[in-house]
């Protein structure tokens, strides 16, 4: 016997280490003993985590023996760290006081989802913000995210940038900073270059993929981003940031902040310029911006003023470059010149300019915009279970872009002809304006109820006015004829109004069963000048009105497995009002209609010590969604059309390992399938003078590619030195709506290298240097494009027109912090 004990102790010795444990216990309030339940119980630096449940009970399971840092955070209590040595099952019980500072988090809560809501969504933390943070737009920090795709005018990411998720592009994804809506109000677009640099004021991005939760704006038809910006940070402190990169690219910023003075009042502070000659021919960025916050912290109070502003001057580069230059395409480049009849100095520009082609050549070809915000904001605990939030915010935006017209006709600016001598001038170039002058204001607010058992809801809303003013100008002209200075060609104004109010309500049924159930109410009445046509066939412009209601249900159910593993469901239902185009280039009769959505959701989220896994089905089914077919209204313009049926449907998976302690590899992927189950193309038959019809059955859905990944490799062989391979795979998208392979843009699979390594020194707190090189392989791709299509001299000829990205170049900067 006691010649086997040795040899059995050795084959049972890997058993024992490979043995699991489990951290469990209790988190009670400090003040009443009281059970807290919906804590967060985390283990540092590991993807483990779990809630407590209504008895404030919690259980981290499946432990190796070793060393762990338990976190634990609460809404409105102090966050608790403490370590544990884990050679047994651990009980630990923690008692929570509540926070002598009221968190900024409370801020955004009415519009967040968390781990136990049956969305499907994507946190980004300032850290992971940061380390990419070298001057390009915030979409460009947003691309490693799932079913993401970004593009670039200017062809680096510094300028006029885009992001489209799920195939959706910008006018149907809603943004909100601090709960507060961001997207302009009439053309619903978002516009990032109004923010220069505006990643380094923000703490915290959620994006929610589908309708996600009810919020602020204009609704959710592909996704939702949130953005909460700078917290309370409880020291002074001061930062300074300088980059340099290819194309000329500059970005200086300098932040700082007062710390919590007189444990009550925190101030912070940003100035920022960013500048770059851009890729593409003189699409140049001159970009500046400041952020300043100031406020008080209480223990049961926060009051916050933000107020931000972003100024640019962009060189524009709108109009892409023809297929025939991006294909270095000599005989179809000539063609192209011949058909639209180029000037001998603009063929001589198409011709000699290569991929980096762009048509503007008139040295102020720019647009010239400023953007002010105002943000106040008012956090109110009114006891253990209630908060209240409320914030006011005003929006100021003015500008124009300025164009040099060749040749056109005076009565397109209400200008009678020029008689000189015996000719009449009928036409003339000239440089126009095209201005905007808006305000937008209004206020949002919520009620947040926590029982700290089986229950919590929210009631919350808000009221917002646009008031914008569009107008243009002739500011030079080569014949002038009977006009005065500052002679507005056209002058309209608009006036929209958003009102919204939502409920949403979390309950556990049982102990792993929790429900969700959130009903938004939104109304918006818009007042604006469009068109109309009269008895005798003439097209006028007339003041118009139109109200809209809505109701957006949303509910869906959380099922917790154990501690790393929950299942979720939901439907939801949006609508979405057109935009401004949309109205004003139609009449009462061509109007479309509001589209709507139905969107399903169903998934898995599995994460352990080093693995996490999120898988998601989702079902976006559409209604009356707008796309352009190219049939002409009956006002003579190109306009959407509602289309009865079309779908997205596809599967997310997003997935992070910890190959080694000090090598990680995250990655994400989408498959999906976007159709139109009947579409109806029309295009110009100028011979005949009239429209060709072509219909279609189940085609692709323009701007949504079946496949979408991501990937980063991040290996820290020293303490503080990060390197990092970043990935990108974007599958083929199609101009339109055909799913024609003549009007599509190809697949790209484009790779970085980003390196950041920081330092800490006596003179310097912080010291960090960062390099970004971007496409490493120097790939040529083009992400982002449109065409149109006519039928002349018996021919069909059709026009496709690109926004080529930059090939190899590098980004590098130097962060000093105070």
């Amino acid at each position: 016997m006691k010649k086997l004990i040795m040899p059995l102790a050795l084959i049972a010795l890997p058993f024992f280490a490979w043995a699991q444990f489990s951290i469990s216990g209790t988190v009670t309030d400090a003040s009443d003993k009281q059970p807290l339940a919906g804590v967060n119980v985390t283990i540092v630096n590991t993807y483990t985590g779990t809630f407590t449940n209504s008895q404030g009970e919690f259980a981290l399971k499946n432990l190796k023996a070793g060393k762990y840092q338990v976190q634990v955070s609460f809404v409105g209590y102090e966050k608790v760290l403490q370590e544990v040595d884990v050679q047994q099952d651990v009980t630990l019980d923690f008692s929570l006081e509540t926070a002598t500072i009221l968190a900024d988090e409370v801020i955004v809560r009415a519009t967040r989802a968390w781990e136990k809501s049956p969305t499907t969504f994507t946190n980004l933390s300032a850290k992971d913000l940061k380390a990419q943070n070298l001057g390009q737009d915030l979409p460009f920090l947003l691309n490693q995210t799932p079913s993401v795709v970004v593009n670039s005018d200017a062809g680096a990411g510094v300028g006029y940038t885009g992001i489209r998720i799920r195939g959706s592009d910008a006018t149907r994804i809603n943004v909100t900073i601090n709960g507060i809506p961001y997207n302009e109000a009439e053309s619903q677009g978002t516009f990032w270059v109004n923010l220069p640099d505006f990643a380094s004021s923000v703490n915290n991005i959620q994006i929610q993929r589908g309708v996600g939760t009810s919020t602020n704006g204009a609704g959710a038809f592909g996704a939702s981003i949130n953005i909460q910006t700078t917290s309370l940070n409880q020291d002074a402190y001061g930062e300074v940031n300088n980059t340099y990169g290819s194309f000329n690219t500059w970005k200086h910023t300098l932040k700082f902040g007062s710390g919590l003075i007189n444990g009550k009042w925190a101030f912070d502070g940003r100035l920022s310029k960013v500048s770059s000659d851009g890729y593409i021919d003189r699409a140049s960025s001159d970009l500046k911006s400041f952020f300043v916050s100031g406020g008080y912290h209480g223990k049961s109070t926060l009051v916050k003023l933000n107020v931000f502003s972003g100024k640019e001057i962009t060189y524009q580069a709108w109009n892409g470059t023809p297929e025939s230059r991006i294909r270095n395409d000599a005989a179809g480049m000539q063609a192209y010149i011949e058909r639209n009849y180029l000037s001998e100095v603009d063929a001589q520009n198409l011709l000699n300019s290569g991929r980096t082609y762009n048509a503007y050549t008139y040295d102020n070809e720019v647009d010239n915009y400023q953007q002010d915000h105002y943000q106040l904001i008012l956090s109110q605990g009114i006891n253990k279970y209630w908060n209240l939030n409320a914030a006011l915010h005003l929006t100021r935006g003015r500008g124009y872009f300025e164009q040099y017209r060749q040749n056109d006709d005076f009565e397109e600016y209400g200008l009678p002809g020029l008689q000189i001598g015996d000719s009449l001038i009928t036409s003339t170039d000239l440089i126009r304006r095209r201005w905007l002058d808006n305000y937008f204001y209004g206020f949002t607010y919520s009620a947040n109820y926590n029982s700290l058992g089986k229950l919590s809801g929210i009631i919350g809303g808000g009221w917002n006015r646009y008031d914008g003013g569009h107008f243009g100008e002739i500011i030079w002209a080569r014949f002038t004829g009977n006009s005065n200075i500052r002679d507005k060609y056209y002058d309209n104004d608009a006036l929209k109004t958003d009102f919204n109010i939502y409920g949403k309500a979390n309950y556990q049924f049982v102990e792993q069963l929790n429900g969700y159930i959130d009903l938004q109410y939104r109304r918006i009445n818009y007042s604006f000048l469009g068109n109309v046509v009269d008895s005798e066939s003439v097209r006028r412009s007339v003041q118009q009105e139109v109200t809209l209601n809505f109701f957006n249900p949303k509910a869906g159910l959380t099922f917790q497995v154990n501690n790393g593993l929950n299942l979720y469901a939901s439907y939801s239902v949006a609508n979405r009002e057109p935009t401004r185009d949309d109205y004003t280039q139609s009449t009462p009769q061509s109007r479309p209609k509001a589209e709507t959505l139905r969107n399903v959701e169903a998934g898995f989220r599995r994460q352990n010590k080093n693995t996490l896994l999120n898988i998601n089905y989702y079902l976006m089914d559409y209604k009356n969604q707008l796309v352009l077919t190219g049939q002409i209204n009956d006002v003579g313009e190109y306009n959407r059309t509602n289309i009865p049926r079309s779908y997205r449907m596809g599967v997310e998976i997003e997935g992070a390992i910890k190959l080694l302690p000090n090598l990680q590899w995250a990655a994400n992927a989408t498959f999906s399938r976007n159709k139109i189950r009947n579409y109806q193309e029309f295009i110009d038959d100028y011979d005949a003078g009239e429209q060709v019809a072509t219909e279609y059955e189940s085609t692709d859905i323009a701007f949504s590619p079946n496949i979408t990944a991501a990937s980063t490799i991040s290996f820290s062989p020293v303490k503080n030195l990060s390197l990092n391979l970043v990935s990108k795979y974007v599958g083929e998208q199609f101009l339109d709506n055909t799913s024609s392979d003549s009007r599509k843009l190809d697949d790209f699979f484009v790779n970085d290298i980003r390196i950041n390594y920081t330092l800490q020194t006596r003179l310097v707190k912080e010291i960090g240097l960062n390099l970004l090189m971007n496409n490493i392989f120097n790939v040529e791709y083009e992400p982002n494009g449109y065409t149109y299509s006519y039928r002349s001299g018996g021919a069909i000829t059709t026009e496709n027109f690109y926004y080529p990205q930059a090939g190899t170049n590098f980004l590098a900067s130097i962060n000093l912090k105070f």
